[in-house]
């Protein structure tokens, strides 16, 4: 377990609305308690923080639970050492007018030193992205988050053109209302490889996806580069290539994504309490693959990495929203 002491300034402000009202009931402390209850963990690179190797992804399959059993897995992932929990801005379940960082904020509000808590934004206009953290922060009834990031690069324009963002993040960080920053992305490894070379950012997450639509090397590419900047590196779409390669078990995707040379950790999406039991049994007794199961696997999941036709590489893909 780390304890760190970290300062923080209330959150009075931030962007275009004015000013904005302390946020009511947020309990913070200078402390931290992370406890992976004995899960196997690895260090965050530059951050410095140890975090167990599956954070809990609160995306689309999260928000398909109905409320009550989401929150009971979000207490159930702290008492079993699953402390890291990845959301965003924009993760959502329409039909039922409920957000994911409202979800996670019930449990934050009385917690919220236990959890490594990450957040991604995905306006690419500045002011608009001011009000879009204004919100989260709200929802997830805390005043800063662990990692803050920008949502989904889709091309080396995009990635080229995220300065001024780059800017209003590392305010955020002198101010306390992040400790780390960094990007996401699913589709792209030249932008990807851009923002991890010339941004000087704390992290990133990418989808576990070897090639750009069949054509671009994407773990080969950006991992390298990444890792050289010291950055932490954090993998999703990892279950995924299951529902076109039935000769695979999720067990197995995890265990491959886990022995990878470069990612620290793999964000999981996980729909019900079972699966989440499951996962930590599996994480809980993980042993790496070694090279030629490596290989093996990879040679299985070729397939599904050359698709042309991977949601999350198609045009208007929205990560973790339920549609």
């Amino acid at each position: 377990m780390q304890k760190e002491d970290i300062s923080r300034r209330t959150f009075i402000e931030t962007g275009t609305l004015g000013t904005v009202a302390l946020l009511a009931g947020c309990k913070t402390s200078s402390k931290l308690s992370y406890n992976a209850k004995g899960l196997p963990t690895a260090v965050l690179g530059k951050t410095g923080v140890r975090i167990p190797r599956i954070a809990v992804g609160c995306g689309s399959r999260f928000m398909a639970a109905e409320p009550d059993a989401g929150l009971e897995m979000l207490e159930y992932a702290l008492d079993q050492g699953l402390y890291y929990w990845d959301t965003a801005n924009s993760y959502a379940h329409k039909e039922r007018n409920e957000t994911s960082e409202e979800r996670l904020g019930k449990i934050l509000e009385s917690r919220r030193k236990e959890v490594f808590l990450s957040t991604k934004l995905g306006s690419r206009k500045p002011d608009e992205m001011k009000r879009q953290f204004e919100a989260s922060l709200k929802r997830l009834q805390t005043d800063h988050v662990d990692i803050l990031n920008m949502h989904a690069i889709r091309s080396l324009e995009d990635a080229q053109g995220l300065e001024p963002l780059v800017k209003i993040l590392e305010d955020y960080k002198r101010q306390g209302m992040t400790r780390f920053i960094g990007f996401t992305g699913h589709d792209n490894a030249e932008g990807m490889a851009f923002a991890a070379d010339n941004y000087g950012l704390d992290f990133m997450l990418c989808a576990l996806n070897q090639h750009q639509k069949g054509e671009q090397p994407f773990e080969g590419d950006v991992h390298p580069i990444a890792a050289r900047r010291k950055m932490g590196i954090m993998v999703m779409k990892v279950i995924r290539p299951r529902e076109t390669v039935e000769s695979v078990t999720p067990k197995q995707l995890i265990r491959y994504a886990l022995s990878l040379p470069y990612p620290h950790g793999a964000i999981i999406a996980m729909q019900d309490l079972d699966v989440m039991k499951a996962n930590v049994d599996l994480l809980r007794s993980f042993q790496p693959m070694s090279e030629e199961e490596l290989k093996g696997m990879s040679a299985k999941l070729e397939p599904f990495f050359r698709s042309q036709d991977l949601p999350w590489l198609q045009p208007g893909y929205r990560d973790g929203g339920w549609a």
